[in-house]
């Protein structure tokens, strides 16, 4: 039963109704922009359509579990999960460094008010994961000779981001496909078989970012333990859309192929079909995969010509052929288990 106060916001409504729309003539040319309305909204747009535009506001504050907080959270979420090229694409890796953590922070601010928006789960999975390896994990590697203390500590930062950005990805892979996270520890195989074309974004980064918490774990025989699970979703999201990302599937699987379990035969075979599918789809625009093939096939078979030729290809690479991905580009190659 609707209070006093919630039937005299209705009839206050009603009345704002009745002064914009009172004389079917009066607003007949007015443009919707005058009106505070949508720009969609045109002359053939019928008068009860813009009446219920208006009311709904005020009957979202009479649902019950319903606010114009969530709303609002809602609209930032997707607007922020939409992502775009403002970091993918700028040239400034030092500016991107900064700006992360601030983004990173806000997206988790909306997500405590909006726990299973899946668009912000899955933009919080893709933003931990490359800032942990760019500006963590990287940065390390170089202090690590003059400054040990820094590097493990650093490493150990990666880690905590990764295993953040992963259980954001279960979360996401929860919403739609209810009991995931469980169910892909009692069985991989079964609990992926469940996804479809529409999780694979979500299948890739949880799959790298837990690979990569593994790849800095080797201490760690319970996450070590996991590596079955990273191969379920990443195999699961190949099936499913091997194109995706231009190719970010086949470029994560030419490092993991060295440290597959069970697999028969030269594993430097297998990378090096990744490698090709990867600047295939790609056109050739990322130094990503032959990074990969250098560090991983080339100085796992100790031949320097082939390490060499690989890095070369990579500095041949042009960062500013596809302006939305040159910092993909600079950022090479995603971390794995290896």
């Amino acid at each position: 039963m609707l209070t006093a106060k919630q039937i005299a916001l209705i009839t206050e409504t009603s009345k704002f109704d009745q002064t914009i729309f009172g004389n079917p003539t009066r607003h007949r040319k007015s443009n919707p922009r005058t009106l505070g309305l949508s720009p969609m909204l045109t002359k053939k747009t019928n008068r009860s359509t813009i009446r219920l535009a208006l009311l709904l506001p005020c009957l979202f504050l009479l649902l019950p579990g319903c606010s114009i907080k969530r709303i609002a959270v809602n609209k930032l979420g997707n607007a922020l999960a939409g992502g775009g090229d403002t970091f993918t694409g700028d040239d400034d890796p030092d500016l991107i460094r900064d700006a992360l953590p601030f983004s990173l922070k806000l997206m988790e601010s909306l997500l405590a008010e909006s726990p299973r928006h899946k668009g912000l789960l899955l933009a919080a999975a893709s933003g931990f994961t490359p800032y942990a390896y760019a500006f963590l994990q990287e940065e390390a590697d170089e202090v690590e000779d003059r400054e040990f203390a820094r590097a493990t500590a650093l490493r150990k930062r990666a880690r905590n981001m990764y295993l953040r950005a992963r259980d954001y990805g279960l979360r996401g892979l929860d919403v739609s496909l209810p009991g995931f996270p469980d169910a892909v520890r009692r069985n991989p195989l079964t609990a992926v078989a469940r996804a479809r074309v529409q999780d694979v974004p979500l299948l890739y980064w949880t799959a790298a970012s837990w690979g990569a918490a593994i790849s800095l774990s080797k201490d760690n025989p319970d996450l070590v333990a996991d590596q079955a699970i990273v191969e379920a979703l990443i195999d699961r999201a190949l099936v499913l859309d091997e194109k995706f990302g231009e190719g970010a599937i086949h470029a994560f699987l030419i490092t993991y192929e060295s440290a597959r379990n069970g697999a028969k035969g030269d594993f430097a075979v297998r990378s090096l079909d990744h490698a090709d599918q990867a600047v295939k789809l790609s056109r050739g625009h990322q130094a990503g995969p032959w990074v990969s093939v250098a560090e991983s096939v080339c100085v796992a078979k100790q031949e320097r010509k082939c390490f060499e030729d690989a890095l070369n290809k990579a500095l041949s690479v042009d960062v500013n052929a596809v302006p939305s991905s040159r910092m993909v580009t600079w950022i090479v190659p995603a971390p794995t288990t290896s």
